[in-house]
């Protein structure tokens, strides 16, 4: 995000990790492992605000696709007809 003056929002570690809702610890692992972009001045590190909400949309999922999370619905049914048994 720009704000009126057309200068970069910069956000702290701590600031970007509340507002991902995530722990600091989660927000170094994503920057580690190259999933979210930050700078390191001095001992310093910042995040561009419009990074973390690039990193959110690129994070967000298609309908559709937590089919893994459900059992198999035959499955289900195999299981109740032999609890019925």
């Amino acid at each position: 995000m720009v704000d009126m003056r057309g200068a970069k929002r910069w956000l702290s570690t701590r600031e970007a990790s509340e507002y991902l809702g995530v722990t600091l610890r989660t927000l170094y692992r994503f920057i580690d492992e190259g999933e979210l972009p930050a700078y390191k001045f001095g001992r310093v590190i910042r995040l561009k605000e419009e990074d973390v909400d690039s990193f959110i949309e690129s994070a967000r999922i298609t309908p559709g696709t937590l089919d893994h999370l459900y059992p198999d619905r035959s499955e289900i049914a195999s299981k109740d007809g032999k609890q019925e048994g």
